[in-house]
């Protein structure tokens, strides 16, 4: 079964995105902050990261440049879910190197439509 790793420090989307990714057959782990992510990510290797960009410590989008210049993790998709949803936010993300751009709140419809477009 496939894994995704939501980095998401608010509890109704960390929640919302749990739920939703578990009905689409997905194992699922999370973390409250960069620095949790990156000890859980020392345990195993997620399939597809789901990552806020507001996060207490360093943000997502540090993170995502982080973890796509890693060659440990460059090939895990990486999906940014913000409240930041300006053409500027999603423009910045995709330079980092994101695959994805959702913007909360999550539209059920465009994650299927991201996790299909993943093939997840």
């Amino acid at each position: 079964m496939k894994m995704a790793l939501i980095v998401e420090d608010g509890v109704t989307d960390r929640e919302f995105l749990t739920r939703q990714l578990q009905e689409s057959g997905l194992t699922v782990m999370t973390a409250g902050s960069v620095e949790e992510a990156q000890g859980k990510l020392g345990q195993s290797k997620p399939d597809i990261i789901f990552l806020d960009v507001i996060l207490p410590g360093q943000s997502g989008f540090e993170f995502c440049r982080f973890l796509k210049s890693s060659p440990d993790t460059k090939q895990i998709p990486v999906v940014i879910c913000s409240t930041k949803g300006t053409d500027v936010d999603k423009t910045w993300g995709t330079m980092l190197g994101a695959d994805d751009y959702l913007i909360k709140p999550v539209d059920p419809d465009a994650l299927k439509k991201t996790l299909s477009r993943l093939r997840f």
